[in-house]
């Protein structure tokens, strides 16, 4: 491979015409791409407890942040970006797609891997959805302003109204932006979309989130998938339980051409008792991305561990687990023309990896839990671990 200002300029046998680096015995890969991460949860130092599912989980998220001192300040949560981008790097990821309460533009703008930035919006009163989609539009327009890449994410059918949600799609729409949004992630969701019970609205009452004068207009998942395909790219996160929807995963089958599905599976395992239903998404013909979700869910930010634990599970092949890590998560970010794959005149995002003990299969070396990831490149320049010295 021959790198020339950052981009790939030739592939193939043949000398090299200058200094060269020789990597030995080493597998070379385009960039991880991580689909779908908070990074403001990247300081925690072990995941939260899954005790009670999904809502409890949020619980704990919530009672996170609160916790929080009164001082905290921008530069904390800088610092959490920081680190999980540091993190991602050394775990050969160069392109994140992130979702944010705030927009750190100082920290997506350092060095590092590429961030895709889609900005969350959640409300379940008018006034609440209303102050949510000032600060998201706020932030969009910052973030243009920096030329960092952007996105909006409506958080969920439990935390957003069809107002709030349409107005961010709508927004994503006349920007030409991707669009995210977490779907069919519990069970415990479906009682509250059904009739507005059970735990999330035990949940959201405790929180002082539901609106006691009068009950928010809430769309079923089925109906945030057809907003989500009116826009030029669209990802449901973690879809795990879509095999309980015929009519929304018939929706999302009907729009695969614009619409991809975000897999975190450690997290889903920890969350649901599962892992997500891979056959299905793949018999339906969906592209289908990797992530790690966050550290307040996950232990890691290794995009490398989770296609291992599909593979692992018999859910996938590696060389599969390793498409949807890179190609199909480039696709779902709307990156697919700037990474995820090798090929002359693309920009050199690589990750290096050096097997510890030799395999005929190179995806499966590649998902040895021996193998390392020694450098990751991001346009030609190293930006976690090291490169050989020229020969």
């Amino acid at each position: 491979m021959r790198i020339d200002r950052g981009r790939i300029v030739a592939l193939g046998p043949g000398r090299p015409s200058g200094p060269a680096v020789d990597l030995g015995d080493a597998i070379v890969l385009p960039g991880l791409v991580n689909a779908h991460t908070h990074l403001e949860f990247s300081t925690v130092q072990q995941p939260l407890s899954a005790n009670g599912g999904l809502p409890a989980w949020i619980g704990r998220v919530v009672a996170l942040r609160r916790q929080r001192p009164p001082d905290a300040t921008a530069a904390d949560a800088a610092l959490s970006v920081v680190r999980g981008r540091a993190e991602s790097a050394a775990a050969g990821v160069t392109a994140i797609g992130e979702i944010a309460t705030a927009a750190s533009l100082d920290a997506y703008a350092a060095p590092g891997p590429l961030v895709r930035v889609f900005r969350e919006a959640l409300g379940l009163s008018p006034a609440a959805g209303t102050a949510a989609f000032a600060s998201a539009i706020r932030d969009l327009d910052r973030l243009h302003a920096c030329g960092i890449a952007s996105g909006v994410s409506p958080h969920a059918p439990y935390s957003v109204t069809a107002a709030l949600g349409s107005r961010m799609l709508a927004t994503a729409r006349a920007r030409g932006l991707p669009a995210a949004m977490h779907l069919a992630e519990s069970r415990e969701e479906e009682a509250l979309l059904a009739d507005g019970t059970g735990a999330f609205r035990e949940l959201l009452e405790s929180l002082g989130a539901w609106p006691a004068a009068a009950p928010p207009r809430l769309l079923s998942t089925a109906d945030w998938i057809s907003r989500l395909a009116r826009g030029p790219r669209g990802i449901v996160v973690h879809g795990t339980h879509l095999d309980r929807d015929p009519v929304a995963l018939a929706r999302l089958t009907r729009h695969r051409d614009r619409l991809a599905v975000a897999i975190c599976p450690r997290t889903t395992r920890g969350l649901s008792g599962t892992l997500p239903p891979l056959a299905l998404f793949h018999s339906a013909g969906l592209r289908v991305a990797i992530g790690t979700d966050s550290r307040a869910s996950n232990p890691d930010l290794s995009v490398l561990a989770e296609c291992r634990t599909l593979v692992d599970a018999g859910l996938t092949s590696p060389a599969m687990a390793l498409t949807m890590a890179t190609l199909h998560g480039a696709w779902a970010l709307m990156l697919d023309h700037q990474c995820g794959r090798l090929a002359v005149g693309r920009p050199a995002d690589l990750a290096i990896l050096q097997p510890a003990t030799p395999h005929a299969d190179p995806f499966t070396a590649a998902l040895a839990p021996d193998t390392r990831v020694v450098a990751t490149l991001r346009a030609g320049r190293v930006i976690a671990g090291c490169l050989p010295e020229c020969v």
